[in-house]
């Protein structure tokens, strides 16, 4: 495993596990097999109804909660009762603290959402601050209203879409991308460029393991979700070699500006309204 220090001083692993769109057993099975094959963070959200599951599987693994870092989200329908909407994902996950809190999307009160945040970090209930789907602007909006810098922003990333833009903004701050759709949202386009086709074949692993090899070198820390025990595995097998940089600057060549998901201000606005039970199952 490699890992990256984050602007608060914590290391935090390169490659972890997302659990997006998963039931919650599936949830449950899929980060109970993760950790017992060496995973160390693990991603989950409000949102993803499946909190209560994914600390079932980290209690299930027998890997000391000390040992993991979780990342959760809080979905704005509960910005505006952030304090305790914070109380309850922690009471979800059975644990006293996350390692790291993510506002999932930039809708309704994010500024006060976010000041709750901060006081949870003080309360010694978070230890790490992130945005989830956050442009330049609202990042600025956060960084004028509020005392702590960011330490991660979670957005779509991958060899079509880098984020270059992004993360020039964010090297300043120390701030680090946590790439979802790492892999392009499953585009087989993507996957099966010739550059990954040729690299697979010359140091023996998968088109995607060299995408997803790609992403550290790059800095960006990835979270592919599967159910799937093999390719679960084969996510996390990708720190036994190194793309030189010629490689990374053929890959880099690949870069076409297309990213798979754009928030439209009448979804941001649909976010509000959405607000369901988090408890997925007792």
């Amino acid at each position: 495993m490699d890992y990256i220090t984050l602007n608060n001083g914590r290391k935090v692993p390169m490659c972890g596990i997302g659990t997006f769109l998963m039931q919650p057993d599936a949830a449950e099975e899929a980060v109970c097999n993760a950790l017992m094959c060496g995973y160390r963070l693990i991603d989950t959200a409000n949102a993803y109804l499946n909190e209560r599951a994914c600390g079932r599987g980290m209690r299930r693994s027998g890997v000391a909660r000390e040992d993991i870092y979780l990342s959760t989200k809080l979905w704005p329908s509960v910005y505006a009762d952030a304090d305790n909407a914070i109380d309850q994902t922690l009471a979800r996950l059975d644990t006293d603290y996350v390692d790291l809190l993510f506002l999932h999307q930039p809708a309704g009160d994010y500024i006060g959402a976010y000041r709750a945040m901060e006081r949870a970090v003080k309360a010694g209930k978070v230890r790490a601050l992130g945005l989830s789907n956050f442009e330049i602007p609202q990042i600025r909006e956060v960084l004028d209203a509020c005392e702590i810098a960011p330490a991660f922003l979670q957005v779509e990333a991958h060899p079509y879409f880098p984020q270059t833009e992004l993360k020039a903004f964010l090297q300043p701050l120390g701030s680090v991308i946590m790439a979802w759709y790492p892999l392009g949202h499953g585009d087989k386009n993507l996957v099966n460029e010739p550059v990954f086709t040729a690299l697979a074949r010359k140091y023996g692993k998968s088109n995607a393991q060299i995408i997803l090899r790609w992403h550290t070198q790059v800095g960006n820390v990835v979270i592919p979700g599967s159910t799937n025990p093999a390719h679960i595995r084969d996510n996390i097998d990708i720190f036994d070699f190194t793309l030189t940089d010629a490689e990374m600057a053929e890959i880099a060549q690949v870069d076409s500006g297309r990213r798979y998901y754009e928030a439209k201000p009448e979804m941001l606005e649909g976010y509000l309204q959405f607000a369901p039970d988090f408890d997925d199952q007792p």
